[in-house]
């Protein structure tokens, strides 16, 4: 694992350049023949869009499948665009039923058509049966090339129908028990297989207490599940208790990363299966809606200021301190934001418990709004000798520190009963009601007290 990371980390993006540039496919090859599908992907979308197409027409015909199953989505989808029809059919073959599943959808019709024809009965029922469910719910993060045993066998039968299939799917660490109709009665532990005597019934070692997954739950459900009960499989099923297919760890860390890219690059406005070497005008067609929804909320933060042009034409101390106002509002309702994201995708938010949190997050805005408030009313007072000005700008740190406690601690939610994405809006929303609650309240306080 730990070989696998500092290869990752030295991509040999430079040898690739000197390579293309020197028309080396010999040495091309034997780059790409050292590493994993995985971190070939990752290769491929670290280079600009006329390499990446070399190195494409060159290893697609190899392992161009594989390959594309670990690529971000906009990079597969310009890719799988450049391809003919029976180049996508070909790629494809020999892929797992679950990694099919993730290309399908992407893929013209005509093309989908002629990879359903080509699966056996079984394969087929089993991708389309994926297909159904939402790509964000167990039913769509689910492998189906999982190893189902009866309840009413024995050991020995189980061991003989092992060696017959001659290997086992990845991540295996139990196989599943169901009945006749398919069922889902529980797990066998493969430690318990290995170590109990052949004429033992399946029932007797089994184990009927391994919860199974709707294949209806979200998907942040599924990695909550796994956390909690460290999983290294687990079971899906239909409403029925019917078994789909089983979930694997290998897919949760997948999982666990886009979540933590998504929070990450949305806090920007940014997707995180965007192509960093994309064509500039794209590139700048999706920034420009963000930058956009941001001078919007810098022109109300400037109205407010406006409103107070003749109070600080009299006093231009305040034009200096004003910054200081905003910025710490702005950091002290970031930090209850970050905390309320973060706990509500771990699920520890109910109605039961959100007004405590409210409560002790004011309390918090209170206790450093106060204790910041002396050290830069302290400062404004020696900075400009004026002791009125320090309390002025002292009583608006408490309150804009305050106020995005409370906002911050109430934007995620409401924008999760809107049904938007709280990472990727409610910072936007937030710096606006600290820049403004913060303009308005040095400046009125200043328009009151100090002209």
């Amino acid at each position: 694992m730990v070989e696998k990371a500092e290869k990752t980390e030295q991509l040999p993006v430079d040898a690739i350049h000197e390579a293309i540039r020197g028309e080396d496919l010999s040495q091309l090859d034997a780059i790409f023949e050292t590493l994993h599908p995985a971190e070939a992907a990752l290769l491929l979308e670290s280079l600009p869009s006329t390499e990446r197409k070399i190195i494409w027409e060159l290893l697609y015909a190899k392992v161009g499948g594989e390959i594309l199953t670990h690529l971000n989505d906009t990079v597969r989808a310009d890719l799988m665009g450049q391809m003919e029809s029976d180049e996508l059919v070909a790629a494809t073959e020999g892929l797992d039923t679950d990694d099919l599943a993730d290309l399908i959808p992407e893929m013209p019709e005509s093309v989908t058509q002629q990879i359903l024809e080509s699966l056996d009965k079984q394969n087929r029922e089993r991708l389309e049966a994926v297909l159904t469910y939402p790509e964000d719910s167990a039913g769509g993060l689910m492998n189906i090339d999982t190893v189902t045993v009866r309840a009413d066998i024995d050991v020995d039968v189980v061991m003989r129908y092992l060696r017959r299939l001659g290997k086992l799917p990845e991540t295996t660490d139990n196989l599943m028990v169901v009945d006749r109709k398919g069922l889902y009665l529980g797990t066998l532990p493969l430690t318990a297989l290995l170590t109990s005597k052949t004429d033992t019934e399946i029932s007797a070692i089994m184990d009927p207490s391994t919860e199974a997954i709707s294949a209806d739950s979200d998907e942040t459900d599924v990695v909550r599940l796994f956390e909690h009960r460290d999983w290294v499989s687990a079971p899906v099923v239909d409403h029925t208790g019917k078994l789909l297919g089983r979930i694997t760890i290998d897919d949760i860390v997948d999982l666990i990363r886009d979540q933590g890219d998504h929070g990450f690059m949305g806090m920007a406005g940014l997707n995180e299966e965007d192509d960093i070497f994309a064509p500039a005008l794209k590139s700048s067609r999706r920034r420009t809606i963000w930058l956009g929804v941001n001078l919007l909320t810098a022109l109300l933060a400037s109205w407010v200021i406006g409103q107070f042009d003749a109070t600080i034409e009299q006093l231009v101390a305040l034009a200096i301190l004003m910054p200081v106002v905003a910025s710490m509002g702005g950091i002290a309702g970031s930090q209850t934001l970050t905390l309320v994201i973060r706990a509500m995708a771990l699920g520890q938010i109910s109605r039961h418990n959100s007004r405590t949190l409210l409560k002790k997050e004011l309390t918090v805005g209170l206790l450093n709004g106060s204790v910041w408030a002396l050290v830069i009313g302290l400062v404004a007072y020696y900075w400009f000798d004026n002791m009125a000005l320090g309390y002025v700008i002292a009583a608006a740190m408490v309150i804009n520190l305050s106020i995005a406690a409370f906002f911050g601690a109430i934007i995620p939610p409401l924008l999760k009963q809107a049904g938007a994405d709280p990472a990727l809006a409610g910072g936007v929303i937030l710096t606006t009601v600290t820049d403004v609650i913060g303009f308005f309240a040095f400046l009125g306080l200043a328009a009151i007290f100090l002209v």
